[in-house]
């Protein structure tokens, strides 16, 4: 494990962070949206995750849940959410050697199954009790879905919950209800009978003392309450969606750590990079090339991107292309922080780095 506090820790949980606060997508947002975070929230928020993984993970013996999908036009998903949920789920599997259960709406299931696909992990449908029993010589992940109607939503979740005992709860871009109880997309849109009440579920949850973490680039996804009052200071539409009596997008559910990204999946390459830092093991963080296929799957099955609206293989606008290249630089430079380099003299390490 690499040790908290030392310099080489700090080092490398401050590189994380900066890579998911550089604005790729030019919306302009994030540098205010990690102000904010950071006066409620101080200090290294990726690495921070990680160490919230591997603590509970030992403390509870049940899967991680993670619950993702955002409408776009008509109800489709977007890239943006199942793609991270997919590596983390990996890099669960493969750090922590726990399963993970990936919710989603019912009209998602078949999208989900091939983003993991996609992801290099084999997607069962969740048994009907619940039960996990591990799978020899396979990575296996999870789905289960939930109807769209609240009385119904809410009777899976209190079911999901009963019956999995999850260990720890995850949400990467996916809607968050508003102060009103309303769901919006970034720009205001409604999203009425589109998404499943989710939020019930994280309520839920943390009754149960169960803890979670959030994932979100805008302000409208579940766990960014955290920050809801500093964003509508901010924010117009964080406040004001633009129509009448319906208040403002940003989500009022709170997670316990909030995880803040110009891109939610690049928030989740950033808890799977720390992961991987931090339990010392290079395998957790995927290669470039897998990130590219698990877009492409995504979108074969039904994903769109969230700024072009079609199936494009991107994500937020971010072609897949571009996405292996940042996946590679950003591997590269942790591997270069963790010394794991050729020197002059063919030793490994680098003799310019500060040690002390």
């Amino acid at each position: 494990m690499l040790k908290n506090g030392t310099l080489l820790y700090d080092r490398i949980a401050g590189t994380i962070d900066d890579f998911m606060v550089l604005d790729y997508t030019g919306v302009g947002s994030i540098a205010l949206i990690y102000e904010a975070l950071q006066k409620r929230q101080p200090g290294h928020m990726c690495m921070a995750a990680a160490e919230m993984f591997v603590e509970q993970v030992a403390r509870r013996p049940g899967p991680v849940l993670i619950a993702t999908g955002f409408p776009e036009g008509g109800g489709v998903p977007e890239t943006d959410g199942p793609v991270g949920a997919a590596f983390i789920a990996r890099a669960v599997f493969l750090g922590l050697s726990r399963e993970t259960v990936i919710v989603v709406d019912e009209d998602w299931r078949d999208m989900m199954f091939a983003t993991c696909r996609g992801a290099g992990l084999a997607p069962f449908d969740l048994p009907e009790d619940g039960k996990i029993v591990p799978v020899p010589y396979l990575r296996p992940v999870y789905v289960a879905t939930v109807p769209k109607d609240e009385a119904g939503s809410r009777r899976v979740c209190d079911v999901l919950l009963a019956q999995v005992q999850p260990s720890l709860l995850v949400s990467i871009e996916r809607p968050g209800a508003n102060d009103r109880g309303l769901y919006h997309g970034l720009g205001g849109r409604p999203l009425d009978g589109m998404v499943a009440d989710l939020d019930y579920l994280f309520a839920q949850a943390r009754k149960q003392g169960l803890l979670s973490i959030g994932i979100g680039d805008g302000g409208n996804e579940l766990g960014m309450g955290v920050i809801a009052a500093e964003l509508k200071q901010k924010i117009a539409k964080a406040r004001d969606c633009g129509i009448k009596g319906r208040g403002g997008v940003a989500a009022e559910t709170a997670t316990d750590l909030l995880i803040v990204a110009n891109v939610s999946n690049w928030g989740a390459t950033g808890l799977v990079a720390a992961l991987a830092c931090l339990l010392e093991n290079q395998a957790v963080f995927h290669e470039a090339e897998l990130e590219v296929r698990c877009i492409e799957a995504c979108v074969a099955s039904g994903g769109v991107d969230g700024m072009f609206m079609g199936p494009e293989p991107a994500t937020d606008g971010i072609a897949a292309e571009e996405w292996r290249g940042l996946i590679q630089m950003f591997r590269k430079t942790l591997q270069r922080h963790l010394g794991m380099v050729i020197n002059w003299q063919g030793q490994s390490g680098d003799w310019r780095q500060i040690r002390a």
